[in-house]
């Protein structure tokens, strides 16, 4: 057997790339069936088999909406911090430091400006992958430095959220944010600049009570989970059997709380023209 082991194994083993292990080339969707990363990013994220949307990362969400994948990132000097010196089962500075580790992210929020059809735009995103997208200091600050810029440059601003609410580890400095992003959101009115949020899979708790919920249009894609407490906590304070399709995005459309539900490979088609309508 030492001829398998001392020629075999090191031949196999240049052949392999590590970077292109098994579980860097294949994700699971919803639905059970494996998918193949690269059929999955040619297909923007979306399943082939259910055309369920999965997550995608602030870097692909640029991508898939600026003209030639060409934008400016906005720096965001912010210190990320602890303001309550918060603990439960690990110190939230340690959650901080785990989740930037992971993502090789600062936080959640991200800004960039570039042009969609021609038209210059700025682009705020809440990346899920990050501690579920939650708002905490980092993340409001964030949101109202978008809206600074895209009243400086006087732009539209297209906010895509995808988040589990605000983050508990900051309780009441959390919670300041909605009322701030609120705030941020009325300079824009102010000044008639066009505001559009983007609801992704999921847009809950403080974000959709905030922010999420107040642009000039509404856009959310297909089938993405949409409200504030989540549907078995409603079930079991009002004790009643909610819909199947309660709090999906087209749900959400058949009552009136959003304006427009869109598939991915039709996003930036629809947005560039709901941009040009609200810039006449």
């Amino acid at each position: 057997m030492n001829w398998i082991k001392n020629f075999v194994k090191p031949k196999i083993t240049k052949l392999v790339n590590k970077k292109d292990s098994p579980s860097n080339l294949w994700t699971k969707c919803n639905c059970g069936q494996l998918l193949y990363i690269n059929d999955l990013e040619n297909n923007f994220y979306v399943c082939g088999h259910c055309d369920h949307h999965l997550n995608m990362n602030f870097k692909k969400r640029f991508n898939l909406l600026f003209d030639n994948q060409s934008y400016e990132m906005i720096d965001i000097s912010i210190e990320n911090n602890d303001p309550l010196k918060f603990k439960d089962l690990k110190k939230y500075t340690d959650r901080l430091k785990e989740s930037e580790k992971k993502t090789n992210q600062n936080d959640a929020a991200f800004v960039a400006v570039g042009k969609i059809d021609k038209i210059t735009t700025c682009v705020f995103i809440l990346d899920f992958a990050f501690m579920g997208g939650s708002m905490g200091q980092y993340v409001g600050e964030t949101f109202k430095i978008a809206c600074s810029k895209a009243t400086e440059l006087k732009c539209p601003l297209v906010a895509t959220t995808s988040s589990g609410g605000a983050r508990m580890q900051e309780g009441l400095v959390s919670l300041m944010q909605l009322p701030k992003t609120v705030a941020a959101i009325n300079l824009l009115n102010e000044k008639k600049i066009p505001y559009i949020t983007l609801l992704t899979n999921p847009t809950t708790g403080g974000v959709s009570a905030s922010f999420a919920m107040l642009g000039d249009i509404i856009i959310a894609e297909k089938g993405s989970m949409i409200g504030f407490a989540g549907k078995r906590v409603i079930e079991e304070t009002i004790k009643e059997k909610l819909p199947e399709n309660f709090q999906t995005a087209e749900y959400l459309l058949e009552h009136g709380m959003i304006d427009i539900v869109v598939h991915r490979k039709e996003l930036k088609e629809k947005i560039s023209k709901v941009i040009s309508h609200l810039k006449k």
